[in-house]
């Protein structure tokens, strides 16, 4: 992952690298086709933001993913 978008990432959110990095792991193991797993990923991501995310709205962001609704270069958006 580039450095560049990960202390964009990091000064934005107030989450380390590594953290990050390991989650971006978790993700890539399973595929982006694990549901159990992307709730893990929203979950851990609300307690390190300390943001709620409804349980509405994480079914949403996992449905758009599962559904290969997310842009290829994550780069643009931000």
């Amino acid at each position: 992952m580039n450095n560049e978008l990960l202390d964009k990432v990091e000064s934005k959110t107030k989450v380390s690298k590594d953290t990050i990095v390991d989650l971006a792991n978790k993700i890539e193991a399973s595929g982006l086709k694990d549901e159990k797993v992307l709730r893990d990923v929203i979950n851990t991501l609300s307690t390190i933001t300390n943001k709620e995310v409804p349980k509405e709205r994480a079914d949403k962001i996992i449905d758009i993913i599962m559904n290969d609704g997310v842009p290829n270069n994550i780069d643009k958006m931000f």
